[in-house]
């Protein structure tokens, strides 16, 4: 198993832009850090959750994927498309009212984002199984992987703190811009692209 190559494709993946990030820029913006810890504690919580789902049902999950992505982009663009609509009507004038900012938020939108549950579902029974089997290293990847993503949600949210004063500033901007980062994202999760290419 080539280790850099792993960890560079787990590090490319967690900290791109995508609707988790986006979402908790969002948060730091409108409501501070301390509320965006908690969609970051439900985010990173169900990240690992999903990776470790993939090493209990290995073998299943790559027979049921097929059946189970085309629901999970129809319900993971719906969400996205909820919260594109609770960013972009968030009230500028009232900070601390962001309702994307929840743990429950955090969490469901790990379970509903086909690209994390593709990435999350594959990449250890793909890179690591097929080289390690002793439990505790297999575990040990998996806590690896997990703490990648609780870092990259980390990066985010300071990098949303440190330019928090030019985004409250404009606020009405920023959030039409972010919620049309989800919009686009819910578009690429929805399949829309694929199927006017092919």
């Amino acid at each position: 198993m080539n280790l850099s190559s792993f960890f560079i494709y787990c590090f490319i993946v967690a900290f791109s832009p995508g609707p988790s990030n986006i979402v908790i820029l969002s948060s730091v913006q409108n409501s501070g850090m301390k509320k965006t810890l908690r969609y970051i504690a439900g985010a990173s919580i169900a990240f690992f959750l999903l990776i470790a789902a993939s090493v209990v049902l290995g073998q299943l999950l790559s027979t049921g994927m097929p059946i189970i992505l085309p629901i999970l982009r129809i319900v993971g663009c719906l969400f996205m498309l909820y919260l594109t609509y609770q960013v972009y009507t968030m009230d500028v004038s009232k900070s601390g009212t962001n309702q994307t900012a929840s743990f429950t938020s955090g969490f469901l939108m790990q379970f509903l984002n086909p690209k994390v549950v593709l990435f999350t579902l594959t990449v250890i029974p793909s890179y690591v199984m097929p080289y390690y089997t002793a439990g505790p290293v297999v575990s040990a990847f998996v806590v690896a992987v997990s703490l990648i993503g609780l870092s990259a949600y980390m990066t985010w949210a300071v990098c949303g703190s440190l330019f928090q004063g030019i985004m409250q500033k404009y606020r009405r901007t920023t959030n039409t811009i972010l919620a049309l980062f989800l919009l686009y994202s819910a578009i690429v999760v929805s399949g829309i692209p694929e199927l006017i290419k092919g």
